[in-house]
């Protein structure tokens, strides 16, 4: 008899004696211990009541014959903190804040001990993480596949200006929120050879044999729908080896041979894939892809077989896998070989399943940032399916010669295998090729790749390529982050804009300049808000914000096509302003930057350590007198951005137009009624277009300025005919903000310099200077602004991902809503 689950009661007094119950008896610790143990036992504590849900949930989903489910293969998940979100999703924040309080604890207090899961570099991994979150508020019938790395995105300081990089052990303590399914646990081939063979009916087969194999085991995290009793699941592989040590060798004395294969097996999932600049660096992550890849489709395969499906002619009618950028892509060729090497599938069968179950999100518009692998290393690591990715490309290149005969440049472009005196594979290609749908992440981005990178193959296949603008999750980046404001919009328009982010429409008449009690309460809110998150600023960097001043940040990863250097010379700019004494139209304004530069990207490294000197400069110079602030805060997560977002009043959104795919950073500050500065560039320009240019500070040159410059651009011409911009760089030249440290900056004044700079930053100096001053008068204006502020949270349900989840699903996926 299967054993059925009774929901249990979520009033304080229930969770109150559970939460005692976990600390005692389970955890063995009592009032007076390691406060993390609070934190550990009011997660048991939660996950019990998520439990009845999310086996309901699998359940139904497994019970119903001719169920169709997506399959969201990323390698990277940010998920951030779980325990503040969960309560909001179940609906007993307030129940579960008095339960603490009975035992004389604060439910904020002890949300601040659980780490972030820190699972991906920045928005490609928040974003999966925010459509997890709406697939299981929609109720759709989807699953997260990925890699619980034992160290994520590493944590930053600041030494002497400097990034240093520390380990992320986020499961230091262990995750109270995931379960082991080792049962279901995939052996996973590396290495080896292929080896011929002929079946009963006569059919040449291959075997992978000799390989070095590894064994995933999966590790379960509920993701819990908003208010609905659905649970979804994120499945994450951990690799261990298949023994644990070569006993006979431990028995001859060598303890370190014994245990060498468990040591390289755990190495897959020991960090979050590095930046690629070594062969060893490409190996790992090469190893990570096909780790993730493998595991997942085997573990599709085997659920599905296990409802008692033989026909795998059905197989891509009730499975789609949506692949997220090229990492997981290698997904087409495992897809093939275990349908016919392992299946016993015929290569036309296997291949019609492959391309209709098989979709490919695209997230860059950088030629650089679409993976490529040496044929080298893919014949050492991956022999098998380097030999299927060569008979696809095959079949691949003959449909293109009947369709462009003697068109042998066009054969070379669009071939999955690069020539050169050291051959690729092209991943995009390959996925592009063996997917049936193809999509960007922004109006912008989505055509630039169709009039672009992708053009061969829109000409090709022209319905295989669509846009899929991207969202945020308003559950976690507003109702979650932003308590106060929530509140404050529930009071006049109710509560259920959380789970339709469309009906924040209805606060448009209440922005009205007559509604000046809302505009207090809004204005008051925001000023709560700056408070908190000054409070960080001055924990963490020690420098002052004045909540009054106009709170301007730049928070992502840092890239030299996101331009924090542009937003550094205005700085400067400013600076300058006020040593002078031009102090008309000037608004107060304290400077926010933050985010991580990779470790071997020693430009972004460099930049960091620029705004860190240039805080140094402002922040101590008498002269200044509090009129300008600036700030790097140091590790920028998304348990910071949960304070920076609803305390910001500009959001920086600044990249060379035509680079950024969409940004989902400008989503959350508009979300929290900040007013956007940026280019014509990603998701800015659906923005633009929701909140009205009157309420948005446009600048700067468009994708097609940026091209039609390229090649003629000159950044001494705007140096001499600007002398704004000549002050700045002639101070920075001076060494002005790095007296002691003579030359340090010298690579950057010679990146921009250039004229092979690819972004532009001094071509689009003037007009963002302007656009800022802009700002500033806007800012003296506060009843205005307080208007602008509600316009943009108003305008904001476009961005909602609930919106992105619906049209991939009516796009793409296909699939029913399954409600419990």
């Amino acid at each position: 008899m299967p054993l059925s689950l009774n929901r249990l009661d979520c009033n304080g007094e229930s969770i109150g004696k559970d939460f005692h119950h976990y600390l005692s008896c389970h955890l063995g610790r009592f009032q007076d211990g390691p406060p993390v143990y609070f934190y550990h036992a009011l997660a048991y504590a939660l996950r019990n009541r998520i439990m009845p849900d999310w086996s309901r949930t699998a359940a139904g989903v497994g019970s119903v014959p001719g169920v169709r489910r997506a399959y969201y293969l990323s390698l990277e998940f940010l998920m951030g903190r779980a325990l503040g979100n969960t309560l909001l999703n179940l609906g007993i924040t307030n129940e579960t804040e008095q339960a603490m309080l009975d035992y004389s604890l604060k439910l904020e207090e002890i949300c601040e001990h659980e780490t972030d899961a820190g699972l991906g570099n920045g928005g490609l991994g928040r974003l999966a993480a925010c459509f997890m979150d709406s697939c299981a508020t929609l109720q759709l019938p989807v699953m997260g596949y990925g890699i619980r790395y034992e160290y994520g995105m590493f944590r930053q300081h600041i030494e002497d200006g400097h990034q240093i990089e520390d380990p992320d052990h986020w499961l230091r303590d262990g995750n109270p929120w995931e379960v082991e399914r080792s049962e279901y646990t995939q052996r996973v081939h590396f290495g080896g050879r292929s080896d011929a063979y002929h079946d009963a009916q006569g059919v040449l087969r291959m075997h992978w044999v000799d390989t070095c194999d590894v064994l995933a085991v999966p590790y379960d995290m509920p993701i819990v729908g908003y208010r609905n009793h659905t649970v979804n699941t994120l499945r994450l592989w951990r690799a261990t080896a298949t023994d644990e040590f070569d006993l006979s060798e431990f028995n001859a004395g060598s303890y370190t041979e014994s245990v060498r294969d468990k040591n390289n097996a755990e190495h897959i999932t020991m960090v979050l894939y590095p930046n690629d600049i070594s062969e060893n660096g490409k190996e790992l992550r090469l190893r990570q892809q096909y780790f993730l890849a493998s595991a997942s489709l085997k573990d599709v395969l085997r659920r599905w077989q296990s409802l008692g499906h033989v026909e795998f002619a059905q197989f891509a009618q009730d499975n789609v896998f949506q692949m997220n950028d090229t990492h997981p892509t290698i997904a087409v060729a495992e897809l093939m070989r275990i349908l016919l090497d392992e299946k016993g599938v015929s290569w036309g069968l296997a291949w019609d399943i492959t391309t209709r179950c098989m979709a490919y999100t695209n997230h860059t518009l950088l030629p650089e940032a679409l993976e490529k692998w040496p044929v080298s290393l893919f014949e050492r690591l991956l022999p098998r399916l380097l030999e299927i990715i060569y008979e696809i490309n095959a079949h691949f290149l003959r449909e293109v010669s009947l369709k462009w005969p003697g068109d042998v440049d066009r054969q070379r472009r669009m071939s999955i295998i690069e020539e050169g005196e050291v051959r690729h594979v092209r991943m995009a290609w390959l996925a592009i090729v063996g997917s049936f749908s193809i999509n960007g992440v922004a109006a912008l981005h989505s055509q630039l790749l169709k009039e672009g990178l992708f053009r061969d193959f829109v000409d090709l296949w022209p319905g295989k390529f669509n846009n899929k603008t991207n969202g945020v999750t308003p559950r976690r980046w507003l109702a979650h982050a932003n308590p106060g404001m929530s509140a404050l919009i529930s009071s006049r328009i109710g509560e259920d804009w959380v789970a339709d982010l469309t009906q924040l429409e209805k606060l448009k008449p209440l922005a009205d300049l007559e509604n000046k009690a809302f505009h207090a309460d809004w204005h008051a809110t925001k000023h709560a808000n700056k408070e908190r998150l000054a409070a960080l600023v001055r924990a963490e960097c020690g420098v002052t914000f004045d909540p009054a001043a106009l709170f301007d940040v730049q928070v992502k990863r840092i890239h030299e096509y996101k331009r924090q250097l542009l937003n550094v010379l205005h700085v400067i700019h400013l600076y300058k302003r006020i040593k002078h004494g031009h102090l008309d139209g000037w608004a107060d304004r304290c400077v926010l930057i933050g985010g991580k530069a990779a470790p071997g990207y020693a430009m972004a490294k460099r930049i960091i350590k620029l705004v860190n000197s240039v805080a140094d400069v402002v922040n101590n110079d008498p002269d200044v007198d509090g009129r300008l602030k600036v700030a790097f805060l140091p590790n920028y997560r998304v348990s910071s951005m949960e304070i920076i977002a609803p305390a910001t009043d500009l959001s920086e959104q600044i990249s060379t137009a035509g680079k950024e795919a969409s940004g989902t950073g400008n989503m959350k500050f508009m979300m929290n009624g900040a007013a956007t500065i940026g280019t014509y560039d990603g998701a800015n320009i659906e923005i633009l277009e929701a909140v009205g240019e009157d309420n948005f500070f446009l600048f700067g040159l468009r994708a097609n300025d940026v091209e039609a410059l390229r090649g003629h651009y000159q950044p001494q011409t705007y140096i001499d005919a600007d002398s704004d911009l000549r002050e700045v760089i002639d101070l920075l030249a001076a060494g002005h903000f790095n007296p002691c440290e003579p030359g340090i900056f010298d690579m950057i004044l010679d990146a921009v310099r250039s004229p092979h700079d690819p972004w532009m930053t001094l071509a689009d100096f003037r007009a963002y200077v302007d656009a800022q001053q802009q700002v500033a008068r806007a800012w003296q204006d506060q009843a205005s602004w307080t208007r602008m502020s509600i316009l943009n949270t108003a305008s904001s349900g476009f961005f909602s991902t609930d919106r992105t989840m619906q049209e991939y699903n009516r796009d793409i996926w296909k699939l029913q809503p399954l409600p419990h």
